[in-house]
């Protein structure tokens, strides 16, 4: 991109921006996962703690089983939303504002974390309380589905460079939740107060992250890109400099004066087939669904349950999932994102990138003979830490630059008006690998 074919991103701005949206998309959820222990201990009931030394032998009362189902319950509650309104997503943006989606599910989001620091300090029986915590997961994962479409569609508009801050911030939202599980069990934060933080840090984010929106339309690189028209933008400026001078009061009206003289390169009426976009992508689509599939089929399912042999009995062995599964998953898969803001190879045309994308198959069996523990069938090949940690770091730098590259790659494989749909099309891919993953995981983990 050069000075005489359009404005420059001055300062990187937009391509911040885009980073923040990307954090905000997937920050929230993170911190959900991270305060997974808070949401355990809400649900042990104190009158069972109390007798449990005389009920030894009694059947599990219905905290206990909320308590040991919790994590099913939370996938579930999680990937069939996103599924659901990323489908939706796909048919409905033509329909509802671009402004109207980002903003409203973003606000909705942090009206979510709003209240859920604030139920830290209301009491709650276990059955209500597991009620109102799955009822916010299905908000945010419904609501980050909207956001996290309309935004891969919104990147669409620009050059392909701008989906890789999207996917560096998704990723760098994991490294924070990582490195939060870790600074809870450093400093022993046991107390349902603590956990303000995870909360409050999230409103924090997503508040930052609608100010960053806000601020969008006002940067002269993205108003290019986003005009259908070079035309269009250039009627833009032009009429934007005449009613700065001569249009004061009425500028509401100036905006839809401004319309009245576009001529857009294709009929404005003429809306994209959902199906003719995907038959020119959907060779990145299915490569970004198996990239997710493979990675949330052993992710965290398989590679948390992996046993450590040289902490048994330190404090590694404290450490070891919390550093080795998330902290290094989190960082080399944010590495693999940011790496396509360097290259993007190989190009969008090659058929070595579906290969490459295929090829990651071999991580499932990988992870499957490291030391996961319990097991029944499969013998235990690879029961030293490092194979683990060599294993993690390869998968997660894979799984970040090849769903990064599709991601950039599938809007620029349309034309420029079908680019929007085409990213919403990816985004659905891409929620439809992770519920696939969350299927397939139960298999791997049974095979075990």
């Amino acid at each position: 991109m050069t000075a005489r074919d359009g404005p420059q991103d001055r300062y990187k701005a937009v391509w911040l921006i885009f980073f923040i949206l990307g954090l905000g998309t997937l920050l929230p959820w993170n911190f959900f996962m991270t305060a997974r222990e808070y949401f355990i201990s809400r649900l042990a009931d104190p009158e069972d703690t109390s007798q449990s030394q005389n009920q030894t032998g009694a059947a599990a009362s219905s905290p206990s089983y909320l308590r040991s189902m919790f994590d099913n319950f939370m996938t579930l509650c999680a990937m069939v939303p996103l599924l659901i309104f990323t489908c939706l997503n796909s048919f409905i943006h033509q329909r509802i504002p671009q402004q109207i989606r980002i903003l409203g599910s973003l606000v909705a989001i942090g009206l979510v974390f709003l209240v859920t620091a604030i139920m830290v300090k209301v009491t709650m029986d276990p059955l209500p309380f597991f009620i109102f915590t799955m009822i916010s997961i299905v908000f945010i994962n419904s609501f980050g589905a909207i956001l996290q479409s309309s935004l891969f569609g919104l990147a669409g508009l620009l050059p392909a460079s701008y989906t890789a801050p999207i996917m560096s911030g998704q990723g760098l939202a994991g490294t924070f939740a990582a490195l939060a599980m870790i600074f809870s069990i450093a400093i022993g934060a046991q107390q349902p107060e603590g956990f303000i933080g995870y909360f409050t840090t999230a409103c924090v984010v997503i508040v930052l992250a609608i100010f960053s929106y806000i601020l969008l339309p006002r940067m002269d690189f993205f108003r290019y890109y986003s005009m259908k028209d070079k035309t269009e933008y250039r009627v833009y400026n032009a009429e934007l400099e005449t009613k700065r001078d001569l249009i004061k009061k009425d500028e509401p009206n100036g905006m839809e004066q401004s319309n009245s003289k576009i001529i857009p390169i294709h009929n404005p009426d003429e809306k994209p087939s959902v199906i003719a976009i995907f038959k020119k992508l959907w060779v990145m689509a299915v490569s970004v669904c198996f990239v997710f599939t493979v990675t949330i089929g052993v992710f965290p399912s398989i590679t948390a349950k992996v046993s450590t042999v040289l902490g048994k009995g330190n404090r590694w062995g404290l450490y070891f999932i919390p550093v080795s599964c998330f902290l290094l998953f989190n960082v080399f898969d944010w590495t693999g994102r940011s790496l396509t803001a360097l290259f993007t190879w190989p190009g969008k045309d090659s058929c070595l990138l579906p290969v490459m994308v295929a090829l990651r198959v071999i991580f499932i069996p990988l992870f499957m003979l490291c030391n996961v523990q319990p097991r029944e069938y499969l013998p235990v090949i690879f029961s030293h830490d490092a194979w683990y940690i060599i294993f993690m770091i390869f998968f997660s730098i894979s799984n970040g630059y090849l769903a990064s590259l599709c991601m950039c790659f599938g809007p620029k494989k349309v034309l420029a008006h079908e680019a929007e749909t085409a990213g919403a099309i990816m985004a659905f891919f891409l929620s439809l690998g992770l519920a696939l993953g969350a299927a397939v995981s139960f298999l791997f983990r049974i095979l075990i």
